[in-house]
């Protein structure tokens, strides 16, 4: 009797620790997930915290198990940005039901966070968050590209819209000319003609602006690039009141690109940066561009930064679509042109910018070990 309790003892431990051994493991599991999860039980407590949520939070895990959420929100370490999207997640997921929401943190960073409960969770309520960022980029990129090949479609097509009635029109002056002659209004004529030819530069500069060609590459020295679009830029920016400072951190650094179309893109940005900084109303304010340039894994990223009137989120999401432009003469064009050349190089372009304090631009372009030619074409 008394072995086979021994014996039914000895099963129940064992029973008991292999359960234990994959509690454990599925904790760990959970433990190193790069999501963030919380588990609250029915009364509101947090019972669960991996690693990864309590490194979003930045707090302790072990000060907030135990916690129901208006002691969390009373938290001494958790920062008043936090604070804000908990509520603004336990409103929208206590009375609006939605189970899935979407946040931007005080970094840029996007994040999906999921909360899932009812009768599967037996009560409990079940948060988790993952980072998004990496997806958002590419949806940003895809959507950028569908927009920028409707606008080269559009483009064509109103070119040929407009180019066909002007030529028909520049035949018939043409025709008529002779008799302009005779009654000495020849002058008429050649301006009218002049201008058509005119109209017909704009519709091909406007083609080659939306639908730029591909990149007749040559390898160079990003420095010597850089160098010769600050001399280029340098007189116009002492007119605007602002000065442009060049810091190249490796003279080594050589990329293959089209350099017209490059510094089509330099230009442009630097140009902008001189409208924010004229933008600042303060007298006293001085305009500083800052160029530099170094290699970060096998890009390397030429840096574009402004200290002028900087832009809001809403600004900094539409900057690079097609027409948008917040200067009164302004086209709409020079950006998204800019990103499309750069994409075509295989490179990438970012922005960041805030509101009063200026604006940083950054063009990453693959890094070439070739033998590098100045700007000018001629080789070194």
């Amino acid at each position: 009797m008394l072995s086979e309790f021994q014996e039914t003892l000895l099963q129940s431990v064992k029973a008991f620790q292999s359960t234990q051994l994959v509690k454990n493991k599925y904790e760990n599991v959970l433990q190193n997930l790069d999501s963030g999860i919380m588990l609250f039980d029915s009364e509101g407590v947090l019972t669960f915290i991996n690693v990864q949520m309590a490194k979003l939070m930045e707090m302790p895990r072990q000060s907030l198990i135990g916690c129901n959420l208006l002691q969390m929100l009373r938290h001494p370490h958790l920062s008043r940005f936090k604070k804000r999207k908990i509520l603004r997640i336990y409103r929208e997921a206590i009375f609006h039901r939605k189970t899935y929401h979407e946040l931007i943190d005080e970094y840029g960073r996007h994040w999906l966070i999921t909360i899932t409960y009812g009768d599967q969770m037996d009560g409990d309520y079940l948060l988790s968050v993952k980072d998004v960022s990496d997806y958002k980029q590419i949806e940003q990129t895809a959507y950028q590209n569908d927009k920028l090949a409707m606008l080269g479609k559009i483009s064509a097509a109103i070119a040929h819209e407009i180019r066909n009635p002007l030529t028909a029109i520049r035949g018939f002056i043409q025709l008529l000319r002779p008799h302009l002659i005779q009654l000495g209004r020849d002058e008429y004529a050649r301006i009218i003609l002049m201008e058509i030819d005119r109209a017909n530069d704009i519709i091909h500069e406007f083609l080659n602006s939306s639908k730029p060609s591909a990149p007749q590459k040559s390898v160079i020295s990003v420095p010597s690039l850089l160098k010769e679009v600050v001399l280029l830029t340098e007189s116009e920016a002492l007119m605007k009141g602002c000065e442009i400072h060049l810091e190249i951190m490796a003279e080594e650094m050589y990329v293959s690109i089209d350099v017209k179309q490059i510094k089509q893109v330099l230009l442009n940005i630097i140009k902008n940066a001189m409208d924010a900084i004229g933008e600042v109303e303060d007298p006293e304010h001085s305009g500083v561009i800052h160029l530099d340039a170094k290699i970060v894994s096998e890009y390397v990223h030429i840096s574009i930064q402004d200290n002028g009137n900087g832009m809001d989120k809403g600004l900094l999401s539409r900057l690079f679509d097609p027409f948008f432009t917040t200067k009164e003469k302004g086209t709409g064009l020079g950006l998204s042109v800019s990103y499309r050349i750069i994409r075509n190089h295989r490179g990438n372009i970012s922005v960041d910018s805030m509101k009063g304090i200026g604006t940083v631009f950054v063009i990453a372009l693959p890094i070439t070990s070739f033998k590098a030619v100045e700007p000018s074409g001629e080789r070194r």
